[in-house]
């Protein structure tokens, strides 16, 4: 008997002929997981089989595979040779894991098995008769409920004879990097993390960008986002985060520029840096955390404006969501309560009093003509560097 690890994935099945592509990106991944708790990883049939995991780093292994984009549900699992004796030893002994674990004697449950080896001696359902009467005659207080059971067990039969009972769900979504790179503004907010979280979801690989205004905001401010590049970086592994420094060019247009559009103004050089450090890195599109109508930069007007000034896609996977929702996948991905930490970023240090909240493209342009718009952006550059948040 051993402790494995039994991986599935969903998606990737309806991929066709590029299928071969996206399972060979998944088995990366799944490889990188494992090999920092030890562990080994075998292909068969569409399934990943992950062993060798001390039980010591059990626990910690499910929760890294559990974290990997294109994973549908993993399931710890036991494997033995595909004897009946040792396939009913085995089903008895997970079973009654399975009833310490719920500290609970009575419980109904159902045995599902699955043959993929046809030369069985046993159809899938002659093996779930079998083994459901050897688990009556183990466990006397037991019984069968094949329509709402508290524990399946399930059986397959394959190379080996694998048994379990739990389905842990998975991350979903396409192999991280498989649908190219985009650069995610990163604010320090709720939204921004979980943007790049559900773009990534979708194969795309992530660089991230933060503005801050130093000395108006403080380096727990910057530390605040590495800290969230880290929490992403669980799920797609280490993060290149560029820190620009904004405060001149803020300050230019706090100086030279109506203050209603000061937000505006400000989103606008955010997108045209954003743009300009995406293709340097070979960055495909923008990813932005703004959700329709949540704050006065992102009316439709406002995000037209914005778009106008970059080349690139922008990617908005908020776009439709209102604010409980964000904060529902905010704490699912673990972000929540480092974005809500009262650390000012460069948004919340220059806001005009009364935001306009449908500006015209024209009148926005006129007021870049105030400003050396390219000697802005080059001094801004040569003040900045990067961090890489998850290393």
């Amino acid at each position: 008997m051993e402790k494995i690890i039994l991986i599935r994935y969903g998606e990737i099945h309806l991929k066709g002929k590029n299928r071969p592509y996206f399972e060979k990106s998944l088995l990366k991944a799944i490889k990188a997981s494992a090999s920092r708790f030890g562990g080994e990883v075998s292909t068969e049939q569409g399934r990943y089989y992950v062993k060798g995991i001390p039980e010591t780093s059990y626990s910690a292994a499910l929760e890294s595979l559990s974290k990997i984009f294109g994973i549908h549900s993993i399931s710890p699992a036991y494997e033995t040779d595909k004897d009946l004796e040792s396939i009913y030893g085995l089903a008895g002994d997970v079973f009654e894991k399975k009833l310490e674990e719920m500290n609970r004697n009575e419980v109904s449950f159902k045995v599902i098995s699955k043959r993929s080896d046809k030369k069985f001696s046993m159809n899938s359902m002659e093996l779930s008769v079998e083994v459901g009467g050897v688990i009556l005659d183990r466990f006397p207080s037991v019984h069968v409920d094949v329509h709402k059971p508290e524990v399946n067990l399930y059986v397959e039969i394959r190379d080996h004879a694998i048994v379990y009972t739990d389905i842990i769900p998975g991350s979903g979504g396409m192999p991280y990097g498989t649908s190219g790179k985009a650069m995610l503004l990163l604010s320090g907010g709720i939204d921004s993390p979980v943007a790049g979280y559900m773009m990534a979801k979708r194969g795309v690989a992530l660089e991230a960008i933060h503005y801050h205004s130093f000395p108006y905001t403080s380096d727990r401010a910057k530390e605040k986002v590495i800290r969230l590049g880290e929490l992403l970086a669980e799920y797609v592994g280490p993060i290149k985060i560029h820190m620009i420094h904004f405060t001149d060019i803020q300050m230019a247009i706090y100086d030279k520029c109506p203050e209603e559009q000061l937000t505006v103004l400000m989103r606008v050089f955010m997108m045209k840096i954003a743009e300009r450090v995406a293709k340097e890195n070979k960055c495909k599109a923008l990813i932005t955390g703004e959700s329709l109508g949540q704050v006065a930069s992102q009316t439709l007007d406002a995000l037209n404006v914005t778009n106008s000034v970059v080349d690139l896609p922008v990617f908005r996977p908020l776009i439709g969501f209102d604010k409980l929702e964000i904060i529902d996948i905010a704490e699912k991905i673990n972000t929540f309560e480092t974005s809500i930490l009262p650390y000012e970023d460069c948004c919340t240090v220059f806001v005009p009093k009364h935001p306009v909240t449908h500006p015209r493209l024209d009148k926005i342009l006129k007021s870049l003509n105030l400003l050396d718009v390219d000697a802005l952006i080059e001094d801004a550059l040569s003040k900045s560097d990067y961090v890489i948040a998850g290393e």
